[in-house]
């Protein structure tokens, strides 16, 4: 298969990203130029994340890890917010499981449970309002726990014409909610089937997931004439939370983000000071 690099930089992709860094801050000056009468201000704004985002031609993702609102730590939202600015993101992929729906487990639920099913819904759509507000366009990736209600409803056969989306259900519109995400050559999985660093050698394609919440990690395999990646993102739930219960025994959870810098080239893990 070639030989295993752990945590491998191109370091021609780094200096790229540390050049748009530089030439951002020196762009610090377009802040002092007059906005022309004939704009509203608003479109000026719009006209300048424009160009911040688009003017070097870089995508640079960031890879939001599993969330299980209203299971999440309070303080992973604000990490998150800080590293899409320090890196430069124009994009946002949430990597699976957004909602926990305990109450609807496939496994026996907590009967010491703070909420019902109704209450621990309405606080996860609540929570998961203040995502949508720091991040009103993202790519979801449908996780195990997202579609729970989903499998139960096909278990008694209903049609699915009488179920709502997802985007409806969590009151997130502007959000667009996949199986599997494409971009610059990087496959996005909530990753069910399997670790990152297999299925990034199954498919012969870079590939960042989710799922395993005691794993981050990003393995590069080097080949004859070919080089992919595995990026295993970590997580931002609160092991402490009766829904994590399950796994009280185990791991701890390895709590942060992502990102995939200089169109797919560069992923980077990134983890959070707890």
């Amino acid at each position: 298969m070639g030989c295993l690099v752990r945590n491998m930089f191109d370091y021609n992709d780094w200096s790229i990203f540390r050049k748009q860094r530089f030439r951002k801050n020196k762009k610090e000056i377009d802040n002092l130029r007059p906005y022309r009468p004939r704009l509203t201000e608003s479109e000026y704004d719009l006209i300048k994340t424009s160009r911040k985002n688009n003017g070097n031609g870089y995508n640079n993702i960031l890879v939001i890890g599993d969330l299980h609102e209203p299971f999440s730590l309070d303080k992973y939202l604000q990490f998150c917010i800080s590293k899409y600015d320090e890196f430069d993101c124009t994009e946002v992929v949430f990597i699976g499981d957004v909602i926990d729906n305990h109450y609807s487990s496939f496994h026996e639920v907590n009967i010491d449970a703070e909420y019902s099913g109704k209450q621990e819904l309405e606080y996860a759509i609540k929570r998961i309002s203040r995502w949508y507000k720091a991040f009103p366009k993202a790519t979801v990736i449908i996780g195990n726990h997202d579609r729970m209600v989903m499998r139960k409803a096909q278990t008694s056969a209903i049609p699915s014409k009488w179920i709502k989306s997802y985007k409806e259900v969590l009151e997130v519109q502007n959000w667009n909610f996949v199986e599997r995400y494409v971009k610059d050559g990087v496959q996005f999985l909530h990753g069910e089937g399997g670790t990152a660093r297999s299925k990034c050698k199954a498919d012969m394609m870079n590939t960042v997931q989710g799922h395993l919440h005691t794993q981050a990690y990003c393995e590069h395999y080097v080949g004859q004439k070919f080089r992919v990646f595995g990026m295993q993102v970590g997580c931002g739930i609160d092991h402490e939370s009766y829904a994590m219960a399950y796994a009280k025994y185990g791991k701890k959870p390895a709590i942060g983000c992502a990102v995939v810098l200089n169109n797919g080239k560069l992923p980077i893990n990134l983890l959070m000071e707890l």
